[in-house]
């Protein structure tokens, strides 16, 4: 364990946030099917929780983007390593991701995404981080705000560690 691991948001309070993303989420989709396409790795367990919880139909997919290696930042060289697999053309699609910091890997997915012509993209992430945004991105469904401190737990990793505490905890001080 690293020095110090602050609570941030209990499994509860998560399951509360989770449970009115998906509601705005359903009320603004209603009468529609939803593609949800999850960032791995981290946005998986948000995003198994989130999907659980929509009242709409909803296909899953996912792309893998690598950005950060096993340092707390962002490298600014974004590569997708996993590929969307469903057609996403003239379909509304939501980018699913548990962490928004920087606003890169958002920014280069949502203009990649753009290029199979969906119908509408939307961004959904658990936790907006403005600290260290370097671009503006736009985030329609956010579950928290966090201004500082780095973040693990629920996905949130660091250097593979820490992903599966039902938690958010903020490490050091």
């Amino acid at each position: 364990m690293p020095e110090e691991m602050i609570p941030v948001l209990t499994r509860a309070e998560i399951a509360k946030k989770v449970k009115s993303l998906a509601e705005c989420i359903s009320e603004d989709y209603a009468g529609k099917e939803l593609i949800a396409i999850g960032v791995l790795k981290g946005a998986f367990i948000f995003m198994a929780d989130l999907v659980r919880e929509l009242t709409i139909p909803v296909r899953v997919d996912f792309v893998r983007l690598a950005s950060y290696g096993s340092n707390t930042t962002s490298s600014g060289t974004i590569r997708i390593t996993k590929e969307v697999e469903l057609d996403i053309r003239d379909r509304d699609v939501l980018i699913v991701e548990d962490i928004v910091d920087s606003g890169l890997t958002i920014a280069y997915l949502l203009e990649h995404l753009k290029s199979f012509s969906p119908k509408s993209v939307k961004v959904c992430g658990f936790i907006d981080k403005r600290e260290r945004r370097e671009v503006q991105v736009p985030i329609d469904y956010t579950g928290l705000v966090v201004e500082h401190g780095f973040l693990v737990g629920y996905g949130l990793d660091f250097d593979e560690k820490y992903r599966t505490l039902p938690a958010i905890y903020r490490i050091g001080s």
